[in-house]
């Protein structure tokens, strides 16, 4: 097997070098790249630096360091900006975990640093500590419906509460009223985060939410597919199945 046209143009897009042949496991590594670049690149409506951005969401969530600091390279590569792979980072941390994000903002620096970008990066927030949750719920209600507060509703005192809180004032109001990365990018970035992740359960009203935010059923096949080598098919192939079914006349209470 040898690397197809296509396969090597793309990769030496991204990488800025040739692929060459690995030294002891050249199979393994010609079949990935020969899917990844060659085919799953040619697949669907995402540009270069959408896919690369979605793969460094990946790749930080499952705490793979090493190849997330060379997508980063990607990325910047091309036309990628520092912020919005700092942003991306920064948005899957309420779904990841605070210690994955730090390890994976760790590489990035590294990586940027090394490019001689200055840090720390501008700041990004454009809300104050207290007006967290009223401007994350001004984001999420339209998404996401009051699914958050019906669901965790008999959670006894005062978690019913808390909990609610934590992820409206979190995952909405401390990330996604940031700038750097528009709402739709975000929802498709969160997305991607919770299927590396396998959380069947949060998937189904995220896929709905990122077409509700504006990507079509098209661009959310396209990112889930973008992944699938990286987190794996059956991570990947539970998100499409839920794109494949979802019914865009159903109320948020079906995508629960």
């Amino acid at each position: 097997m040898a690397l197809t046209p296509e396969a090597r143009q793309t990769f030496t897009r991204l990488f800025g070098s040739e692929p060459t042949p690995h030294p002891s496991d050249p199979e393994l590594y010609e079949i990935l790249q020969n899917q990844i670049f060659g085919e799953v690149f040619a697949t669907g409506v995402l540009t270069d630096g959408e896919r690369e951005l979605l793969t460094v969401t990946v790749l930080a969530a499952m705490q793979t360091l090493p190849q997330l600091a060379a997508h980063v390279r990607a990325a910047l590569n091309v036309g990628v900006a520092p912020l919005e792979v700092r942003e991306a980072i920064y948005q899957c941390a309420p779904y990841i975990g605070y210690p994955k994000a730090l390890n994976a903002v760790a590489t990035a620096d590294e990586v940027l640093t090394a490019e001689g970008v200055a840090l720390p990066l501008p700041g990004a927030a454009t809300v104050a500590h207290e007006e967290r949750e009223a401007a994350g719920a001004a984001i999420q209600t339209p998404l996401y419906g009051d699914e958050v507060r019906a669901v965790f509703s008999a959670l006894p005192e005062p978690f019913d509460r808390v909990v609610p809180h934590l992820l409206t004032s979190g995952a909405f109001g401390d990330m996604e009223t940031r700038s750097g990365l528009d709402v739709a990018t975000r929802e498709l970035v969160s997305l991607v985060a919770i299927a590396s992740l396998g959380a069947a359960a949060q998937l189904r009203p995220h896929v709905a939410g990122a077409i509700r935010a504006g990507s079509s059923r098209q661009r959310v096949a396209a990112a889930l597919v973008q992944v699938l080598p990286y987190i794996g098919g059956p991570y990947a192939l539970s998100g499409l199945v839920l794109v494949a079914d979802y019914d865009e006349n159903a109320s948020s209470e079906a995508y629960r």
